[in-house]
């Protein structure tokens, strides 16, 4: 095998993703799996989790799939420790799962607030507590936090969910801080509109599409796996000395 295949390969190591029935997190399950990890798939949608776990058994590797809400507390304690007590320590943690209300600050009710801080910002804490000890006791591991432009710049009825991704930035920082000392590497990564049915669901409607895309110096939105291969490189050896960067894939759009 040629050198540069095994500067990007995570074969043999188990990432735990979350999200994983849709979007971002079902390509990040196929990717890594093409890449030979096995998957600890965890979401709501049972149907979703059924398809990712048929795509990467097909693909040789392993699938525990996990139906969890993880604005819950004891459901993302649950997670955790079911995939723990089935495999044993995690390689990766890709934290993934995400929600957005799309209400303008003035609209933005406390409801809508706690819950998308409950998934954006405090389950990546709490699976990283969690998770994160086994990667010390072995002085290897990979954090993938998905974030959003949205935690770079003020957009037009993002209010609460820039607040989650911009705690996600900057608890991540104090991640790197605590845990490079222990070999392990965290990240986030900040992507523009990615037409996930998430981003579907919001800018689908062309009165809010199209003069945002007229704004993206490239001239177009993201899709799922062009986030799912960045994801790839971040669990890879290839990315060992990268840690602490929030990382734009965005076609431009914040550096203009």
């Amino acid at each position: 095998m040629a050198d540069f295949v095994n500067r990007f390969s995570v074969t043999g190591q188990k990432a735990f993703v979350t999200g994983a029935s849709k979007g971002i997190g079902a390509e990040a399950c196929r990717v890594l799996a093409d890449a030979g990890a096995d998957i600890v798939a965890v979401a709501r949608d049972a149907g979703g989790l059924a398809e990712i776990k048929a795509d990467v058994e097909a693909k040789g590797r392993r699938c525990l799939v996990i139906q969890a809400d993880l604005g819950s507390v004891e459901e993302g304690r649950r997670a955790a420790q079911e995939a723990l007590d089935a495999w044993g320590t995690m390689d990766i943690l890709v934290n993934n799962a995400g929600v957005g209300c799309g209400e303008p600050i003035l609209e933005a009710s406390m409801e809508s607030f706690d819950r998308v801080i409950a998934i954006n910002l405090r389950a990546p804490l709490l699976l990283t507590q969690l998770l994160a000890p086994g990667m010390i006791a072995q002085r290897r591991g990979k954090i993938i936090n998905i974030s959003s432009q949205a935690a770079m710049i003020g957009l037009l009825g993002h209010a609460t969910y820039s607040a989650s991704k911009g705690g996600l930035n900057a608890m991540t920082k104090v991640m790197v801080a605590e845990l490079s000392p222990h070999n392990i590497q965290v990240n986030t990564i900040c992507p523009t509109v990615i037409m996930t049915p998430l981003g579907q669901a919001y800018w689908g409607d062309p009165a809010r599409y199209d003069p945002f895309v007229a704004k993206v110096p490239l001239g177009r939105v993201g899709q799922p796996i062009e986030v799912a291969d960045l994801i790839l490189f971040l669990a890879s050896p290839a990315s060992d000395l990268i840690t602490g960067d929030d990382i734009m894939i965005d076609g431009g759009y914040t550096a203009v």
